[in-house]
């Protein structure tokens, strides 16, 4: 593992943020927190993170307006994005990830396979670097 890894968590219920930001801190991961997608823009231009998790449904600005807007900026349209939200219809999956997101996680989800699907990622970054 990369110990600078930079894994941004992006969602406006404070639990989630914790849950996650918990998890990947115990495996030695770096976070950055961000309660809305305006604060998760800027907090993606600033750390630069190699992942992001981000919640579609954010005031002011949803994640799937954060995603495009992280794809338009060259030093961060090749971040990993994983939307994470509690809709599970499959038009609304196709719609996210028509925006550019790699990964759509549904509510609720196990911390667990979060951090092996974190692992998984980065493996498959350092075998390929080229690729996003």
């Amino acid at each position: 593992m990369n110990p600078k890894t930079v894994i941004l968590i992006a969602d406006d219920e404070v639990h989630i943020r914790r849950c996650l930001e918990f998890v990947f801190k115990r495996e030695g991961f770096e976070t950055v927190l961000a309660e809305n997608g305006e604060m998760a823009l800027s907090m993606a231009r600033q750390a630069k993170p190699d992942i992001c998790f981000l919640d579609l449904q954010m005031p002011p600005m949803n994640g799937d307006e954060v995603c495009l807007k992280l794809r338009e900026d060259p030093e961060l349209a090749r971040m990993h994005i994983v939307i994470i939200t509690g809709r599970s219809q499959e038009t609304d999956r196709q719609k996210i990830l028509g925006a550019g997101v790699n990964e759509y996680l549904t509510k609720p989800f196990s911390p667990t396979k979060v951090v092996t699907r974190v692992r998984e990622i980065l493996a498959q970054r350092e075998r390929n670097p080229e690729a996003h």
